[in-house]
């Protein structure tokens, strides 16, 4: 979390000085995205939530979506879908900002074929939709979350400069 501080605390910063909001849909960094924002004292100015979509249960609870909803080829772990949450997770909590994370974080990889290590980003805001893919190669799985949750935070980050 120690790398993960710095970069959240000058992202609330950036976002509480252009009155602007983040909504969350991680699945394998598991959480993290959303506690580095949130330990950064006033998140509550421009963090309106978020979730940690790692099942299909979620994906249906939470999202309120279901295989059906999703256009036919597309799957987790894949820019597009990537895409097409953080779009969904902005509209639903009305924020400013929709940022996701969708990958395997190991020590194996998913049911799809991605090694562990394999994530996508992506970032949806009114101007600007824009994913990337990250390969760690690492089967560590405490390392991987870090590793996913520092990027899409430096995504966001790089979003707001």
């Amino acid at each position: 979390m120690q790398t993960l501080l710095p970069l959240a605390s000058d992202i609330g910063m950036r976002l509480k000085a252009r009155r602007e909001t983040v909504a969350v849909s991680e699945s394998s960094s598991g959480g993290l995205i959303s506690a580095a924002l949130l330990s950064v004292a006033g998140a509550s100015a421009y963090y309106r939530g978020g979730g940690v979509i790692y099942t299909p249960q979620a994906f249906r609870g939470l999202i309120g979506l279901g295989r059906a909803d999703m256009p036919e080829g597309m799957r987790s772990s894949t820019e597009p879908y990537a895409r097409m949450m953080a779009r969904t997770i902005r509209g639903k909590l009305d924020a400013d900002w929709g940022l996701c994370e969708t990958g395997a974080s190991g020590p194996s990889g998913n049911g799809y074929g991605d090694a562990a290590g394999h994530t996508c980003v992506a970032l949806s805001g009114a101007q600007i939709e824009i994913s990337r893919t990250l390969e760690t190669g690492l089967p560590d799985r405490e390392a991987n979350m870090r590793l996913f949750a520092l990027e899409a935070l430096t995504l966001l980050h790089e979003a707001l400069l």
